[in-house]
């Protein structure tokens, strides 16, 4: 049995590889074109993801699935990779940091829409305090609202596109299982990022420098899918509602290593604008987590049905598609194999409840 500290080392594996994507981002944008480094690194994750899912005997979406594959393709394959490569030719790795640290509110909204929930008053009001930090951070950079560029509405349509994939790529992995859903996401985006890639190369060969090959080489290998590894493992072994929390350090991870990396300078204005929209997100995360453990206690009642529930509502947060994997229970777990298939599961299914245990009194 692995402990709970094991999942949140895990957790923070993934985080930690996350939180490079923009630095080198705009290390790669330096030498290579935007649509060059979006659709480059697809292509490169999606044979990587073809070889796990056939070496694995993965069985094939059904239909339905497919279509549902596409939204999340849609935007966490295409989407947020092209926006943020884009927005970083002119905008710095630390500004996009602190804008993109709104996306775990973000997706926490999508889901709340997507499933149908009544979450808290409290929920809405953090959500909405950290979209109004991250457009006041974005325009005070700027010089006022009026002096928003096209780097901050890239910036803020990377997150909607990202979570969007993400909130419904959770439900998905219900159905598929975590890694397989990133996974055949990403074969299904690879003819039009193959076509993508195709017409850039044949505009103009890509040229580059060793250091931005090997920034590109990090964001198409370990950003667009063996990032994921870690963070998957680390939402299996739980506890979810913990390790989901370490993804709130990643914005500030990522400013530091645009300091360290990019020389980039970090004013207090940066300080104060990543924390504040990060502390919104993190509330507005735990009062969605509050009120399903409160369902849980009034429909489960048994130890351990406060996880079930909760998992039936989660749905998974920033970076990821597996949290919901995780918290629904059709993830991979640390007593079987990372790569076993999940369960065969109708569409849209749920697992049943455990049944409360009798009195013994």
């Amino acid at each position: 049995m692995l402990s709970h500290r094991a999942g949140l080392w895990w957790g923070l594996l993934g985080v930690l590889a996350f939180s490079f994507t923009l630095p080198f981002t705009r290390i790669a944008v330096e030498g290579l074109s935007p649509l060059f480094i979006g659709s480059g690194r697809a292509v490169i994750a999606a044979a990587l993801a073809a070889v796990a899912l056939a070496a694995t005997g993965q069985r094939l979406p059904s239909a339905a699935q497919w279509g549902r594959l596409a939204l999340v393709a849609g935007g966490v394959v295409v989407g947020f990779p092209m926006l943020t490569s884009y927005a970083l030719t002119t905008s710095s790795a630390g500004h996009g940091a602190v804008v993109i640290a709104l996306l775990p509110a973000a997706t926490a909204i999508m889901a709340v829409l997507r499933v149908k929930e009544r979450p808290a008053a409290s929920f809405w009001t953090f959500a909405g305090l950290g979209a109004v930090a991250a457009v006041g951070f974005a325009a005070l950079q700027g010089g006022g609202f009026a002096s928003l560029d096209a780097a901050d509405l890239l910036f803020f349509g990377a997150v909607l596109a990202a979570a969007v994939g993400y909130a419904e790529g959770g439900l998905l992995a219900r159905e598929l299982g975590s890694w397989q859903t990133v996974s055949w996401a990403l074969v299904l985006a690879a003819p039009v990022m193959i076509a993508a890639a195709g017409i850039e190369v044949a505009r103009e060969a890509p040229t580059a420098t060793p250091v931005q090959w090997l920034a590109f080489a990090y964001l198409a290998a370990v950003s667009m899918y063996l990032g994921f590894f870690a963070w998957y493992r680390g939402l299996a072994i739980g506890p979810m509602a913990q390790v989901s929390q370490v993804q709130l350090t990643q914005p500030v991870m990522t400013i530091a290593w645009a300091a360290l990396l990019l020389g980039e300078p970090v004013g207090w204005s940066t300080v104060g604008g990543g924390l504040a929209v990060i502390a919104c997100a993190g509330l507005a995360v735990r009062a969605r987590l509050k009120a399903s453990r409160r369902i849980a206690d009034d429909l489960g009642g048994s130890p351990g049905a406060a996880e079930a529930p909760e998992g039936e509502r989660e749905v998974c947060s920033t970076t990821s598609l597996v949290q919901e994997a995780a918290t629904a229970g059709t993830g991979p777990r640390p007593s079987r194999s990372f790569f076993t298939r999940p369960a065969e599961a109708a569409p849209g299914s749920v697992r049943p409840r455990p049944a409360r245990r009798a009195d013994s009194r």
